[in-house]
């Protein structure tokens, strides 16, 4: 029976546990606390990328998209000024003025010359008083309500390729024959 009593003893697990559940918890913690294995180490001050002292560093080239330009025969809605040349001659208040007077409305670019192009604008109302008006098929500047347009050839307006500010189509080739000479 003595033999019993101490094989007992030492079979009794009920520390085993209590021992395990000790370790859980430290473990929990550990990793809570950011020391387990996926811990960062941070460095203070200034750091420098590994490489040779005053090399910098390559960097990777990134793909610099541009705006659309536009393009002869194209049809775009632009700010479009009310007097040629995008203002009043004649005094830089007068200029000012003249530029903040403009419209968004379509228009029909004739050419591109560096950061300015030529165009003629497109109005939705037919002014037969006026000399060089060309009807345009319904639909051809992009309207939602497919109203018949008119192209006015007679005052053309020179507009900075940023104040271009959606395509909406290309003009008919016939078209295009009968006023590609005005971008002279």
């Amino acid at each position: 029976m003595g033999r019993a009593r101490r094989y007992r003893r030492y079979m009794d697990t009920s520390w085993w546990l209590a021992l395990a559940a000790v370790v859980l918890l430290a473990l929990v913690a550990a990793l809570a606390d950011g020391w387990g294995p996926h811990r960062v180490r941070r460095r203070r001050g200034r750091t420098r990328p590994p490489g040779r002292p005053g090399e910098r560093p390559e960097r990777p080239r990134q793909r610099v998209t541009r705006a659309p330009r536009p393009k002869p025969a194209e049809i775009w809605w632009a700010n479009v000024p009310f007097e040629p040349g995008g203002g009043a001659p004649g005094g830089s208040e007068r200029a000012a003025q003249g530029a903040a007077r403009a419209k968004d409305r379509p228009c029909l670019v004739l050419s591109v010359h560096g950061d300015t192009a030529l165009v003629a604008k497109i109005t939705s109302k037919y002014r037969d008083e006026r000399p060089g008006v060309i009807a345009l098929p319904p639909g051809s500047v992009g309207d939602a309500q497919g109203r018949p347009s008119f192209l006015e050839t007679d005052e053309l307006r020179n507009v900075a390729v940023w104040e271009f500010r959606r395509r909406a189509g290309v003009a008919d080739p016939v078209l295009w024959d009968q006023v590609r000479h005005l971008a002279r």
